[in-house]
């Protein structure tokens, strides 16, 4: 199982950064796929999360309206669109597989069976 994340870097705030996540995890669409982040010094935290078809997505409260989660079964890639973003949101921002149903909404790392490496988003004021 790998879990590839690229798409980070360096941005100014209120600008646009786009994270892919390309997984080698047999039948991808069976598995939820989420997006969290950890901050230095923080605890690593939920960012959005997306049901196996795509249909349903669910978001950390804080970024609604800001980020959207998609994915594409067709290529085993799960993809983090970040608008308007702000200091705040700089971290290491990880992918992740879950591969059991949940009833939807936040989900813990624990909560989560495979993790990508990570990569880094840094926005600048």
């Amino acid at each position: 199982v790998q879990l590839q994340a690229s798409g980070g870097g360096l941005v100014q705030a209120g600008g646009s950064l786009r994270l892919s996540c390309v997984a080698s995890i047999g039948t991808f669409s069976t598995y939820i796929m989420a997006w969290f982040r950890q901050a230095p010094g923080k605890e690593r935290e939920f960012v959005a999360s997306i049901s196996t078809s795509g249909r349903l997505t669910y978001y950390a409260d804080s970024l609604k309206g800001r980020f959207t989660i998609s994915r594409d079964n067709a290529k085993n890639t799960v993809s983090l669109q970040m608008n308007s973003l702000k200091s705040e949101d700089t971290a290491v921002y990880y992918c992740a597989a879950r591969s059991r149903p949940y009833g939807g909404g936040w989900l813990s790392p624990d909560n989560m069976n495979y993790w990508g490496k990570g990569t880094l988003v840094t926005v600048s004021s």
